[in-house]
């Protein structure tokens, strides 16, 4: 259920509402609008009555009830307003949302050693992206598959960082490795693998850094926005979702089905960010460039693209990763559909 509340309603009495829904063992959460101020109410509501609401101030306009059973991701609990995420980096703030330039991560799938995430970094930065990404500690199918370098790893982002003023994007696995994750992550993510892990996104739910959140590789979009719904309970409302590809009967020519259609989908129905990974997506870097193109077009507000300084070589996942000179290439040409759409570039990250 939400309270919207009139244009020029005094804080006095948004906080007094606020204290008296609490006083009726629900949770209200002020959300505050371009225009309005809306009180999200999260708890038991069914016997409610929405007039009855209303009676209580002369200030409240509407109340309307969410009827979704994801509460605080939904589009409604926003009263149809985007989500903005702001995410500090050593060379400035990167706003992610619909309103806001699209922003895009690049990197490899895992850190190797640090001539390499370094190179790749500066790389990746002189072509326009934001964030690095890379993987620290790496799922993978196979027990015997190259896991990551782990904590190691995570000091070799930071020097990419220190030498680049990137922000970075990593994964976090396990509970156990959330706090050190954290500790070095400007944003956490949460792979496909476990998009359903709810004890990891509890966890997650309550630190304080975004969270990067991929669709399971067989998850409906319900199912997506619940495990969102998990981090957003917990406290967590910086929440992204990406869109990584499903897996699906044709696997011959590409690694997973790109679903792009996910994204005017989940515009009617959330306020997160969205995000498509392309490199997943496909699995193969000749298909990147074309996705990465559409995706522009159908309205992401994030692009994460996998970049290898030497893809035959990369200990992971080297057959959809970019070379550095073909992502330079890539944001030339992204940069066309970006600026006829009207959200490109984001502002110039400061040198580092």
């Amino acid at each position: 259920m939400i309270v919207v509340m009139k244009v020029g309603s005094p804080e006095d009495e948004i906080n007094r509402l606020s204290a008296e829904f609490e006083s009726w063992g629900l949770s209200p959460e002020k959300i505050v609008g371009k225009h309005k101020v809306v009180i999200g109410l999260v708890g038991e509501t069914a016997d409610r009555d929405e007039e009855q609401i209303q009676e209580i101030s002369p200030w409240i306009e509407q109340v309307l009830r969410v009827e979704r059973p994801y509460k605080r991701a939904s589009l409604e609990f926003r009263h149809g307003e985007p989500s903005e995420i702001a995410v500090s980096t050593p060379a400035g703030t990167v706003m992610f949302g619909e309103n806001h330039p699209i922003v895009t991560m690049a990197g490899p799938c895992s850190v190797e050693n640090e001539e390499m995430i370094v190179e790749t970094a500066k790389r990746v930065k002189a072509a326009g992206a934001q964030f690095l990404r890379g993987g620290a500690y790496k799922p993978r199918t196979s027990p015997y598959a190259f896991q990551g370098h782990g904590e190691s790893a995570l000091n070799l982002l930071a020097a990419a960082r220190e030498a680049t003023g990137l922000g970075i994007v990593t994964e976090v696995m396990d509970t156990a490795d959330l706090a050190i994750v954290s500790e070095y992550a400007d944003i956490v993510q949460i792979g496909a693998r476990n998009m359903q892990n709810f004890s990891l996104l509890k966890k997650v739910g309550a630190q304080d850094k975004p969270v990067f959140l991929k669709r399971g590789m067989s998850s409906t979009i319900e199912e997506w926005l619940m495990a969102a719904e998990y981090i957003l309970a917990g406290g967590n409302s910086n929440v992204i979702l990406c869109e990584r590809g499903l897996r699906t009967f044709d696997r011959a020519y590409a690694r997973n089905t790109l679903d792009l259609a996910a994204i005017p989908v989940l515009r009617g129905l959330t306020h997160l960010p969205i995000a498509i990974d392309p490199s997943h997506g496909t699995g193969r870097w000749e298909y990147v460039p074309a996705m990465a193109k559409a995706a522009i077009a159908a309205g992401t507000d994030c692009l994460m693209i996998e970049v290898h300084p030497n893809p035959a070589k990369a200990l992971s996942d080297g057959p959809q990763s970019l070379t550095p000179d073909r992502f330079d290439s890539l944001m030339k040409e992204l940069a066309v559909i970006g600026n006829a759409v009207e959200r490109w570039p984001q502002p110039a990250l400061a040198a580092v």
